[in-house]
């Protein structure tokens, strides 16, 4: 039995941007473009990224939030983009989604105990009892009291509703979880409490997780493996350790160089990127970060980079560069 969870094959989802009077397409966005990744049963990747980069449609496009352009997404080896909506429903049980925005993701006219209550009502689990009991423990896992149950998301913190939408996502045992930045809209001393109740989720409840952030920083210490994106494409993929240690793609070694050191007397090289993001509207010709990259040739303005294994001693590092062709 294979133990890869989830599996995506060349994915790509395009916007079309308005139209004419004619209802002719006027442009297309290309979110996600031609993205390919796997995540095994009880692992963790963190998708990182600037801001617009397509890491959300992403991690929606994989829970069949969004409807695809082209690939494939496979879960458990079931092609989510070829089940009827009744098989959908049934699989939805295992995949599940903890959004970035804890103030907008819970009905502010549902108390807690509700918003527990309805997905295992919809999905009809278990008698009464067992549901109230299953409502409690996932509240004891995140750490809040049973007795907030009847209280309103207004009435609770920005990191105790992260909790409650981390207890939501729990509460149908799923096997993969999708952490749309969980984290972003919270403090910093709140951050670290729900990464560390993630990383504790992993390994006593074996989920897999899919954790977007745009912070390299935040994902350090509870991924096992680490995808950098821009403008929609997948840029290098390798495990975490690797890719902090001996990043290869440019764009890698920007976003590394970033990182802010708890040290006042340390003097890093920051390496300053030109320029803005290009719009993904009209994406460069060849490699999407030749305008900002400090290495570009004049073969990247002509050639879109393919994905090459870099690694070594047996360990996969892909990379898309033409510095490593």
């Amino acid at each position: 039995m294979s133990d890869i969870l989830l599996e995506v094959k060349g994915l790509k989802k395009h916007f079309v941007v308005g139209k004419n009077f004619l209802k002719r397409h006027r442009s297309v966005c290309k979110a996600v473009d031609d993205v390919s990744f796997t995540i095994k049963k009880g692992k963790t990747l963190g998708l990182v990224g600037e801001s617009g980069c397509g890491k959300s449609t992403l991690g929606r496009c994989v829970l069949r939030l969004h409807d695809i352009t082209d690939g494939e997404v496979s879960f458990d080896g079931v092609n989510l983009f070829n089940l009827a909506p009744k098989e959908l429903k049934e699989l939805r049980r295992d995949i599940q989604i903890i959004f970035q925005d804890p103030f907008a993701s819970l009905s502010p006219r549902m108390t807690i105990h509700d918003i527990l209550r309805e997905p295992l009502d919809v999905n009809k689990i278990g008698t009464v009892n067992e549901r109230e009991a299953k409502i409690a423990e996932v509240m004891k896992i995140v750490g809040l009291r049973p007795q907030v149950l009847n209280r309103y998301p207004h009435e609770f913190s920005g990191g105790q509703r992260q909790r409650v939408g981390i207890a939501r996502a729990l509460v149908l045992e799923p096997k993969f979880i999708v952490a749309d930045e969980p984290v972003s809209a919270l403090d910093v001393s709140v951050q670290a409490q729900v990464l560390n109740l993630i990383a504790d989720l992993q390994e006593k409840k074996g989920i897999s997780f899919l954790f977007i952030a745009h912070d390299l920083a935040v994902v350090q210490h509870i991924c096992d493996d680490v995808g950098v994106m821009y403008l929609g494409r997948m840029v290098e993929k390798a495990p975490a350790e690797t890719l902090y240690k001996n990043p290869k793609h440019p764009y890698t070694r920007a976003l590394l160089s970033a990182i802010p050191v708890p040290d006042p007397t340390y003097k890093s090289d920051k390496i300053q990127l030109q320029g803005d993001v290009p719009s993904p509207l009209s994406p460069p010709s060849g490699c999407t970060f030749r305008t900002r990259c400090p290495e570009a040739t004049e073969r990247c303005k002509e050639e879109v980079p393919m994905t090459h294994d870099v690694g070594v001693d047996g360990e996969e590092h892909l990379v898309a560069c033409h510095l490593y062709r």
